[in-house]
């Protein structure tokens, strides 16, 4: 693998690597998110966590405009 990534520009490697942390970054918001409503169902003991897993959500999706809220979510 290391050897076809070497292949590629370092414009193309740099697209790919920033979707990828886009991607990352949208996934764990999401995650964040369904934890948070996990919280408020009474499935997980809520220690003030659902109010700080949306604003870690919030912060991910800020730094990456274009990651948007899974449908449902937000």
């Amino acid at each position: 693998m290391s050897k076809d990534w070497s292949l590629l520009s370092e414009g193309a490697q740099l697209a790919l690597s920033r979707a990828a942390l886009a991607q990352a970054a949208d996934t764990i918001a999401g995650q964040a998110e369904t934890l948070a409503e996990e919280m408020e169902m009474g499935a997980l003991d809520d220690h003030g966590g659902p109010d700080a897993l949306r604003l870690l959500a919030a912060v991910l999706r800020s730094l990456n405009p274009m990651a948007q809220p899974a449908a449902g979510m937000a």
